[in-house]
């Protein structure tokens, strides 16, 4: 496994739609097992593909529960469903440096998707779980958190993201980290 760099809004790659994988195979996999390796890392509860740059629609997703890992892998990912109900998180970025929002999304989903073997799958989730999914998901089709923003708000964070970057600016995490 090896960790994947990060790209870093504001970039185009954010706005465009990922294209579904034809072939979950061993190249996949092994994008999958870094992803999952990065977003450790980082200390991310979720990742999608184009976050590291490529195009496929491929997310992953771990939020620890309880301190236990349980790790979700959603390739071509369409959620089919969402109720009408709807919850309000605080969300971020690992490559919106330094800034976060709250966003109203729906409180629970249905969704597709092939899994790490290439399998048909369908999953239900609410709650904080859902939320991390449709953030995720949203970045496969070329949508990110600010831009559920006012212009003036999201101006506000971009401002505040650039200001981050030059005080702490960027790596790739590794061996020779003295940081958390």
């Amino acid at each position: 496994m090896a960790l994947l760099p990060l790209i870093y809004a504001p970039h185009p790659i954010f706005k465009q739609t990922s294209l579904p994988v034809d072939v979950v195979d061993d190249e996949v996999r092994r994008l999958i097992d870094d992803l999952f390796e990065t977003m450790e890392v980082e200390k991310a509860v979720g990742m999608a593909a184009n976050m590291v740059g490529v195009l496929k629609q491929i997310v992953v997703v771990d939020l620890l529960e309880d301190g236990i890992s349980k790790p979700y892998t959603f390739i071509n990912p369409e959620i089919i469903w969402h109720s009408d109900e709807t919850q309000t998180h605080e969300e971020a970025s690992i490559c919106f440096v330094g800034v976060s929002a709250n966003i109203t999304r729906p409180n629970a989903i249905k969704m597709r998707y092939l899994d790490y073997d290439g399998k048909p799958q369908e999953l239900g989730a609410e709650g904080f779980f859902a939320c991390v999914i449709q953030h995720e998901v949203d970045y496969l089709n070329g949508i990110t958190f600010p831009d559920y923003l006012s212009k003036m708000k999201r101006d506000m964070l971009f401002k505040k993201m650039q200001k981050t970057l030059k005080m702490y600016p960027p790596h790739v995490h590794g061996a020779g980290c003295n940081h958390d």
